[in-house]
């Protein structure tokens, strides 16, 4: 009798550690000690921007290439950023990715009254990307997405500062290639 009431609880076991979305270990709870707990580890690689450096750079750039004002007006509203990306480097690391990195951090901005500001595919970026403010003010953003052309990547950006929802959705357009040169 005793072994037959083993197997079902196994089961059981197995379900839900197979269900569980809340990344390894304790969930984060907020967008910097999500930073705090994976800083350091294998696969992942966290970058954080000088503002001054940021804006003197990516101003030129974007003068340049776009000239377009909210593009600008977003990047000179930037205080700080911070990106943590994680491509899978060894078993362990794929192990981590397999237990829910995108969830976690799902979560995390869910559970810290982040808004979505919109399909990053209507932005032109397959980065997901939420906002923190008031109105069209936006405090701070992140944005979730992968890096291209590696499987099981995953990438999170922070970003704080004082700009308007188009500024957003300006500087989201070319999340992919600011974090691309972060690597």
């Amino acid at each position: 009798m005793r072994q037959s009431l083993r197997l079902p609880f196994l089961f059981l076991l197995l379900l839900l550690a197979g269900c569980r979305a809340g990344g390894p270990g304790t969930p984060a709870r907020t967008v910097a000690s999500f930073f705090s707990k994976y800083e350091g580890r294998d696969g992942f690689k966290g970058t954080e921007w000088s503002a001054g450096l940021l804006q003197r750079l990516a101003l030129v750039k974007a003068a340049k290439l776009l000239g377009g004002s909210d593009l600008t007006n977003a990047i000179t509203g930037i205080r700080a950023a911070r990106v943590i990306s994680f491509a899978p480097t060894t078993v362990g690391a794929r192990v981590l990715a397999a237990q829910g990195l995108r969830d976690e951090a799902t979560g995390i901005l869910q559970g810290q009254k982040y808004q979505a500001l919109g399909g990053g595919a209507a932005l032109g970026s397959n980065y997901q990307i939420s906002t923190r403010g008031s109105g069209d003010k936006v405090d701070e953003f992140a944005a979730i997405g992968a890096l291209p052309d590696v499987a099981d990547s995953f990438v999170l950006v922070s970003v704080q500062g004082n700009f308007t929802q188009a500024q957003v959705a300006a500087l989201g357009k070319y999340l992919p290639q600011l974090v691309q040169a972060t690597r």
